[in-house]
């Protein structure tokens, strides 16, 4: 969890909030994360551009009256789906959850995390309504999920709780790459190509 500003670096918690906040769209940055892995986990290709009102829908992210996202938002989720997908690929399993940096509360981090499975639950469930899941491994994860939603809300600023988010955290990172292992669909360069992440991704 680093402290990189939105742009040519890649986006953390703190530069996706802010970008969000200032357009005055009452989302959370570590939701959005997990919707989008939640999608692409469930075998949303790489290729489809319809996450961006797939989101919209869910998140309610067009301001009051307007005919969409602002560019700025717009700019930023379509940086966040392409970092998701480089990370998601990558051998040594860089994918992370976009969570608020180690320096902030354990609630707000609690928080932030229990957004996040909410996040990916939903995406998940958008992208495979019409293929429900037959996996057992799957189907645990997502009730898991649920679960750690409920759980990471109850957070105390102890060291205890700061060692089980790290655990909890962890668990949801594995699992959600276990989802894509299962399910993922691979970018279709990369895939009939043999071409390397990056050069699919960008």
């Amino acid at each position: 969890m680093t402290n990189n500003t939105l742009g040519n670096n890649k986006v953390d918690f703190a530069s996706a909030q802010a970008v969000i906040t200032t357009e005055n769209i009452k989302a959370h940055a570590s939701e959005v994360h997990g919707v989008l892995a939640g999608l692409v986990c469930a075998g949303f290709a790489f290729e489809e551009q319809s996450y961006l009102g797939m989101l919209d829908d869910l998140l309610d992210f067009s301001p009051q009256g307007s005919d969409g996202f602002p560019k700025a938002v717009k700019k930023l989720v379509k940086q966040m789906y392409r970092e998701l997908w480089t990370d998601i690929l990558d051998d040594t399993y860089t994918f992370q959850l976009m969570l608020p940096d180690d320096d902030d509360s354990l609630v707000e981090r609690g928080h932030a995390l229990g957004a996040w499975v909410q996040g990916f639950n939903l995406g998940f469930g958008l992208q495979q309504k019409d293929s429900p899941v037959t996996s057992s491994e799957v189907k645990e994860v997502l009730i898991d999920f649920a679960e750690i939603a409920n759980i990471s809300a109850e957070m105390e600023e102890d060291e205890d709780s700061e060692q089980a988010f790290f655990e909890i955290c962890e668990y949801v990172r594995i699992s959600a790459l276990l989802c894509f292992s299962e399910l993922g669909t691979l970018p279709a360069n990369s895939a009939n190509n043999g071409a390397s992440t990056n050069d699919t991704i960008h």
